[in-house]
């Protein structure tokens, strides 16, 4: 089964740097990881939105919490244990959070 890994933290938590090298190539070792990237500043985001046929653009997020998705990952794992061992070991679960989505597979 295949899920998406949102990588969430608060852009303003004062997070040590941190080296996903040694993740990534665990994960890409085991086959577990099918893809996956950071992404820009939250300030560098757009929304688009269309209400009564209007298209709506707006800088920024739609959400305004105070954590944002910062990357995300694609993983193919057995089940939802599989999937939540793999996230657990991402090193931002222990800063900000890691959000374990399934696809919806037809």
């Amino acid at each position: 089964m295949r899920y998406m890994l949102l990588i969430c933290v608060d852009e303003n938590a004062e997070v040590p740097p941190l080296d996903p090298q040694p993740w990534v190539a665990e994960m890409d070792g085991r086959g577990v990881r099918l893809m996956g990237n950071q992404l820009r500043p939250v300030a560098d985001a757009t929304t688009v939105t269309v209400r009564r046929g209007e298209t709506i653009v707006s800088d920024g997020p739609f959400a305004e919490t105070k954590e944002q998705i910062a990357g995300f990952d694609i993983i193919e794992c057995a089940d939802l244990d599989q999937a939540i061992e793999v996230a657990a070991k991402h090193p931002i679960a222990a800063y900000g959070a890691v959000e374990v989505r399934p696809f919806w597979e037809a």
